[in-house]
């Protein structure tokens, strides 16, 4: 006698015939504490993140049943904030870990396609005005209007014998940059840049370049470290200081610069998948660079909606990773360096 046996199709679980949908988790069965846990985020939080990207999820095919967005964010935030597909938080929602995988894929793209609404430089000149004023008022630089970094997020090898990915440590990562405000706010993620690329020309290549080379922000500068070149744009610290101007410089640029530093800390620690903790990102470069970019997305929007995140109770101590070491990058901007001189005799003389 045949045995009957079924076999479970996640392609069908997750999308579906008509509209109807697998609901095996509520989240007004749970409490607010278990989702802060298992999550990272509240309920409300989630709520806005299911209106937000609810349509992008809700796509009807002609198979039976689909996951249901609340289902596939929640799947979503567990790998994100986790860093790996756990059989706890499957069960938790009631999915394998295959359909997890798969709702991270779709999470992290609907995202992505959000990003440009989250992340970017304001628009108007009251608001870059607000962005000086407040720099100005941290550590007495003018014309600052954010500071910019580099981070590296480890991946897997590509399935391609291709060195460009390994870094200075001998592994693999993509080289992220990035441009934050004085709240740790994101205005420029670029996450696509293979790890064996120094910062100085990960800079060098980027859209932020071409942006602040063609006057996009006339009268501002970004603040960047000894890893970057010094331009007409870009306030880099001093190798040597040997005036008392020149050391006051130095000590604001530090205090400036430490912002980005914190932002990092606190993106890695709510966004474990990033950290490394749990191994490498488990994907190929252009999907662990869609996961840094959601996860970036998703940073700034609980900013937007008035999460500290960076004196979160749910956020432990964080090891801060060695700093990478790096030479220290001259100026070879004649122009550049007399702005500088400029700036230090006028504000720290």
């Amino acid at each position: 006698m045949a045995i009957p046996i079924t076999v479970l199709d996640c392609d069908l679980l997750l999308y579906g015939r008509g509209h109807r949908t697998l609901d095996r988790f509520k989240l007004d069965d749970v409490t607010d504490e278990y989702l802060m846990s298992m999550y990272g985020f509240p309920r409300q939080f989630i709520y806005y993140l299911v209106e937000l990207l609810g349509a992008s999820l809700s796509r009807p095919t002609q198979r039976s049943r689909a996951i249901s967005p609340e289902t596939q964010i929640l799947a979503a935030l567990g790998f994100y904030t986790s860093g790996s597909f756990q059989t706890r938080m499957g069960d938790a929602i009631g999915i394998s870990q295959a359909s997890m995988s798969r709702c991270v894929a779709n999470v992290t793209e609907a995202l992505v396609e959000r990003a440009s609404q989250f992340i970017h430089f304001p628009a108007d000149e009251t608001s870059m005005q607000v962005l000086k004023d407040e720099f100005f008022g941290l550590a007495g630089i003018p014309g600052v209007i954010g500071v910019v970094d580099c981070i590296h997020v480890a991946i897997k090898a590509p399935s391609a014998e291709d060195l460009s990915y390994v870094n200075r440590k001998g592994l693999h990562s993509l080289n992220c940059l990035m441009v934050c405000d004085l709240r740790g706010a994101l205005m420029t993620v670029e996450t696509n840049w293979p790890g064996s690329l120094q910062d100085y020309a990960v800079l060098q290549q980027s859209s932020l370049c071409s942006q602040f080379e063609a006057g996009m922000h006339k009268d501002s500068w970004l603040l960047g470290d000894s890893s970057f070149f010094l331009r007409t744009w870009l306030l880099t610290p001093l190798h040597i200081p040997e005036t008392p101007a020149e050391y006051r410089y130095n000590m604001a640029h530090s205090a400036t610069h430490r912002v980005i530093e914190k932002t990092f800390r606190t993106l890695c620690s709510r966004f474990r998948c990033l950290d490394g903790s749990k191994g490498a990102l488990q994907y190929s470069p252009e999907k662990s660079s869609h996961i840094i970019l959601a996860c970036c997305v998703l940073h700034n929007i609980s900013l937007e909606h008035g999460m500290d995140v960076w004196s979160s109770s749910m956020m432990g101590p964080v090891e801060q990773p060695p700093e990478e070491e790096y030479e220290h990058m001259e100026s070879l901007d004649l122009e550049a360096d007399r702005i500088r001189q400029e700036l230090m005799v006028t504000h720290f003389s």
